[in-house]
C-alpha cells in the first residue's frame, strides 16, 4: 500500500529546436530562480499582507510555512516523478502548477485563500525544482559544459534570495503586495512555452511512487507546526492543540513504518545510519529553524518598529546575503585543506553569537546598533556551513545515491525552517501577551481617545506601546533560536567525524550536490 508501480515507455522526445544549449540553460535557471526567489520575495511583503488580509502575527507565519512544508515534504517525490515520468514533462507540470498558484495567491481576498495558494506553490516548486537540476545532466554532456551549467545553476540558487529581497521591496512599495505573486505568472508561462522547444525529454525509468510516505510525512509535520502555532494563541491545554500534536505523532510514526517496509521509499532511512550524515541533517534542521525565524521577525521589526519602507527593508537584508556569500566562498576555498569539521564548528559558533546578540533587541535598538551586526554574524556563520553541510551529506554515499542524500538535506532545511518558525512563534505569542498585559494599565492611563479607538478597531495596542510588545516578543523568540544553534554547535563538535581525506571521493559529485 505504500507504493504504486508505474511501467514506462521507452524513447525520450527530442527538443523541437535542438542545438541551443544557452537557451535551454536559461529556461532551467529561470525556473530555479523563480522557486528560490519566492522564498524571500514574499517575506518583505509580510507586514502589508498582514494589514490587507487581517492576519494575526502568529497566523502570518503560515504564509511562510504553507509554502515550505509542502515544498520540503514533497521535494523527494518530485525528483522521483521526473525519473519515472520524464523530467521535461514533470518540469513543465511543476512550472504550470506554480504559475497557477501564484495567480490565485495574488487574487486572494481571504487569509485561507492565500494560504491554500501558497501550499499549492510549494507543491509546484517541489515538482519543478529537483527536476530542473536533473535536466542539466540530460541537456549537457559530461565535462566542462556540464560543469559550467552546474555553476550557473548554483549561482542562481545563491543569488535568488538577494534578488527576492530587492524585488519584493520594489514591487510592494511601487505597486502592491499582490505583485510579489503576480510577477511569477509571465515568467512561468514563458518557461512553459520554451521548455518543449529547447529542452530534450529524458529517458523514463520504471519505478514506484511512495505516495503514502510523502503524504504522511507532510501531513505529520503540518500537524506538528499547527499544534505549536495553535498553542501560541489558545494555550497548551486547548483541545485542538492537543489533537494536533496527537495527530502529528501518529502520522510521523506511520511515516517511519511505511518507509521501513516500502520497496522504494521516498526517504531512504539507511541515510540516517551514518553518524556524519545524521549529524549533518541535525545541524541543517537546527540552523534552518533559527534562520527562518530570524528573517521573519527581523522583517517585522525593521518595518513595524523602525518604520522602514519595503525597499529599505530589502536593502537592509543585503549585508546578510553578502556575508553568506563570503562565508561560503571561504569554506569552498579552504575545505580541501582543513576538512569540514572546523567550518561546521566555527560557523555554528558564530551563528550562536549572532542570535544571542538579537535577544537584546528593544524598541530603542537602531539598525546599525542592534540589527546589522548580529545579522552579518549570522549570515557569515551560515555561509561557512552551507557548502560544508552539502559535501558532508554526500560523503561516503554511492554516486547513484548522492542526489537522494543532498535532496534529503534540502528537504530537511525546508521542514526544519517551518518547524523552527512555529516554535519561535509560540514563544513570541506568549511573550507578547504577557507584555501586553503589563503595558495595558499604562496605555489606559496615558493613551488618547484616538489611540483607544484604534485599540478597539484592531485589537492591538498602538505605538509606542505596540512597539514595546513587538520588540519584547521578538527578543524573547530568539532565545529558543539560540538553543537551536547551540544544538547545531554541539552536534558539529561531538558527532561529526568527517576527515579531509573523506572528501576526496566527492570530486565527481560535488558540483551537482552543491547545486542542489
Amino acid at each position: 500500500m505504500a507504493t504504486s508501480p508505474l511501467v514506462q515507455d521507452p524513447k525520450p522526445k527530442a527538443a523541437r529546436r535542438e542545438g541551443r544549449p544557452g537557451i535551454a540553460l536559461t529556461v532551467i535557471a529561470a525556473c530555479q530562480l523563480m522557486v528560490v526567489l519566492d522564498a524571500t520575495i514574499v517575506n518583505i511583503a509580510l507586514p502589508h499582507i498582514q494589514d490587507a488580509l487581517s492576519f494575526s502575527t502568529t497566523d502570518l507565519t503560515w504564509v511562510v510555512s504553507a509554502y515550505t512544508l509542502t515544498f520540503g515534504g514533497l521535494l523527494l517525490l518530485g525528483g522521483r516523478a521526473g525519473d519515472i515520468l520524464g523530467r521535461r514533462r514533470v518540469f513543465m507540470t511543476g512550472i504550470l502548477l506554480f504559475t497557477l498558484a501564484s495567480l490565485l495567491g495574488g487574487l486572494a481576498q481571504e487569509p485561507w485563500q492565500l494560504l491554500a495558494a501558497r501550499a499549492l506553490q510549494g507543491v509546484g516548486g517541489a515538482i519543478a525544482s529537483p527536476t530542473s537540476l536533473a535536466l542539466i545532466t540530460t541537456t549537457f554532456p559530461e565535462g566542462p559544459q556540464r560543469n559550467r551549467a552546474f555553476g550557473v545553476f548554483a549561482a542562481v540558487s545563491a543569488g535568488g534570495g538577494a534578488i527576492g529581497l530587492l524585488a519584493g521591496g520594489m514591487l510592494t512599495e511601487w505597486l502592491d503586495w499582490r505583485w510579489v505573486l503576480f510577477v511569477n505568472v509571465p515568467i512561468g508561462v514563458l518557461i512553459a512555452v520554451l521548455a518543449p522547444l529547447y529542452i530534450q525529454e529524458s529517458e523514463r525509468h520504471p519505478g514506484r511512487f511512495d505516495i503514502a510516505g510523502a503524504l504522511t510525512s507532510t501531513l505529520g509535520m503540518t500537524s506538528l507546526v499547527y499544534g505549536f502555532i495553535r498553542a501560541s494563541e489558545e494555550g497548551w491545554r486547548d483541545d485542538l492543540t492537543l489533537a494536533s500534536f496527537g495527530a502529528a505523532v501518529i502520522l510521523l510514526l506511520a511515516f517511519v513504518l511505511i518507509e521501513m517496509r516500502a520497496k522504494e521509499p521516498i526517504t531512504p532511512l539507511r541515510m540516517f545510519t551514518d553518524r556524519n550524515r545524521s549529524g549533518t541533517y541535525v545541524i541543517m534542521l537546527s540552523l534552518a529553524a533559527a534562520m527562518f525565524g530570524m528573517f521573519f521577525f527581523i522583517v517585522l521589526f525593521v518595518q513595524n518598529v523602525l518604520g522602514y519602507t519595503p525597499i529599505e527593508a530589502g536593502l537592509a537584508f543585503l549585508p546578510v546575503t553578502l556575508a553568506i556569500v563570503t562565508g561560503a566562498g571561504l569554506s569552498q576555498r579552504f575545505l580541501p585543506v582543513l576538512g569540514p569539521k572546523p567550518f561546521l564548528v566555527t560557523g555554528s559558533a558564530i551563528v550562536v553569537v549572532g542570535l544571542t546578540w538579537l535577544t537584546f533587541m528593544s524598541p530603542d535598538s537602531s539598525y546599525l546598533g542592534g540589527v546589522l551586526g548580529p545579522m552579518v554574524l549570522f549570515g557569515f556563520g551560515m555561509g561557512l556551513n552551507f557548502v560544508t553541510l552539502t559535501l558532508t551529506a554526500v560523503s561516503g554515499v554511492a554516486a547513484h545515491e548522492a542526489g537522494a542524500a543532498s535532496g534529503l538535506l534540502n528537504a530537511t532545511q525546508q521542514v526544519g525552517g517551518s518547524l523552527g518558525l512555529s516554535i519561535l512563534t509560540t514563544v513570541f505569542g506568549t511573550a507578547s501577551r504577557d507584555e501586553a498585559e503589563r503595558q495595558l494599565p499604562s496605555f489606559l492611563a496615558d493613551g488618547t481617545a484616538e489611540q483607544k479607538a484604534e485599540l478597539a478597531r484592531t485589537q492591538q495596542l498602538p505605538a509606542p506601546w505596540g512597539h514595546e510588545i513587538l520588540a519584547e516578543g521578538i527578543s524573547t523568540a530568539f532565545v529558543p533560536a539560540v538553543a537551536m544553534a547551540v544544538l547545531a554547535l554541539a552536534t558539529a563538535a561531538l558527532v561529526i567525524r568527517v576527515r579531509r581525506s573523506d572528501l576526496d571521493a566527492l570530486a565527481g559529485t560535488a558540483g551537482p550536490a552543491a547545486g542542489a
